[in-house]
């Protein structure tokens, strides 16, 4: 703004000095011409004087016009230094509100990266439980606890049950006959599983692979010899593997170790298949419930049937009782009719004097 003002103002000086020459030029050949030598000193005398007269106004114009942008100049560098003060105070506040939200991200990263470090020591002690079959089968007994206690009432599971032969089943479902008492089985073979998928090449998978087949079948073959007793046990046993790969695994490429188990009669379970057949079982557990309910029901109504009969002959005895009552009360008020009568007519026989009354009736 202040450079388009101040060249405007010199080109308005230029053409002001510009038109003074031309005027100052026209007058002095005019002046020579009319008046002479002298004529025209006084002219040139005139013309300096209109000339120092018109630079002064316009000087005085010029500084006026100065003054003006002055003070626009002083207005505008005052109002943005307020608004620059506005805008440094509004971004020192984001500023900070940035540095606090940064701080408070941080904060979390760091809390993030501990819960990390805790969970990488958590996979690293699982690894470790896994790793050892001791640990391993300890850590399928809690699982299969958990399962077991969330879904079942107490009275329908035992946990480390001894039967007859001696062995000890991890958990006995207490069902009734049919199909009795049901064991499951909480170790797993998991180090050939490892094996199995640490397998670089084909020679490698295919030997590891039968390894797996026939840790599996081993097992399936222990559990269908311990656990199922003809007498004392179900016909069937279940397998619990606390691992949904190692299940998806041996449904995935080993159907006939699965078909091995169905012969043996040894169902292999997952924790989420477990799941559904605990509550199948539960669903079993309440309708044996609600037979047994329903024969005691039965019992107490037919029970309520002898006594609405007894109480039907006592309450028909008793009609009898008071229609034979009502029948002697009918005669009761008329014997009481009749002697009363009798009263009235003796009341009414008049005794002649010196006559003795009469008690019989006149023949």
């Amino acid at each position: 703004m202040l450079s388009s003002f101040t060249l405007t103002d010199l080109l308005l000086i230029v053409l002001v000095l510009a038109v003074l020459a031309v005027l100052t030029l026209l007058l002095a050949q005019r002046g020579r011409g009319r008046f002479g030598q002298d004529g025209g000193e006084d002219i040139a005398a005139r013309i300096d004087r209109l000339q120092v007269d018109t630079v002064q106004r316009v000087m005085e114009q010029l500084q006026a016009q100065e003054r003006h942008v002055r003070e626009a100049l002083d207005q505008r560098l005052t109002a943005l230094q307020s608004q620059l003060g506005e805008r440094l105070d509004k971004g020192q506040a984001e500023t900070s509100k940035t540095v606090v939200d940064l701080r408070e991200r941080l904060v979390r990263i760091d809390e993030a990266q501990k819960a990390m470090g805790q969970l990488s020591s958590q996979v690293l002690s699982l690894q470790e439980v896994l790793s050892n079959k001791q640990a391993r089968g300890a850590f399928g007994e809690v699982q299969l606890n958990d399962l077991v206690v969330a879904i079942l009432p107490p009275s329908a599971y035992a946990f480390q049950a001894s039967l007859s032969n001696s062995a000890r089943v991890d958990c006995l479902l207490q069902l009734p006959n049919p199909p009795g008492p049901i064991a499951i089985d909480a170790k797993f073979p998991l180090e050939s599983y490892r094996a199995l998928h640490a397998a670089t090449d084909d020679a490698q998978r295919t030997i590891a692979a039968r390894a797996f087949r026939q840790a599996v079948g081993k097992h399936i073959a222990d559990i269908a010899g311990k656990y199922i007793l003809a007498g004392e046990t179900a016909e069937s046993a279940l397998m619990f593997l606390p691992s949904e790969a190692v299940y998806a695994e041996l449904h995935t490429n080993f159907l006939d170790v699965v078909d091995a188990s169905y012969r043996a009669r040894v169902y292999i379970v997952s924790p989420t298949t477990l799941m559904a057949t605990l509550n199948t079982v539960r669903a079993v557990l309440k309708d044996v419930k609600m037979r047994e309910q329903a024969g005691l029901i039965q019992k107490e109504v037919g029970l309520l049937l002898g006594d609405v009969e007894r109480l039907s002959g006592r309450v028909e005895s008793l009609r009898r009782h008071f229609g034979q009552a009502n029948t002697d009360i009918e005669q009761i008020v008329t014997s009481a009719g009749k002697i009363a009568g009798r009263g009235e007519k003796i009341q009414s026989v008049e005794l002649q004097d010196g006559a003795q009354p009469s008690l019989l009736p006149p023949a």
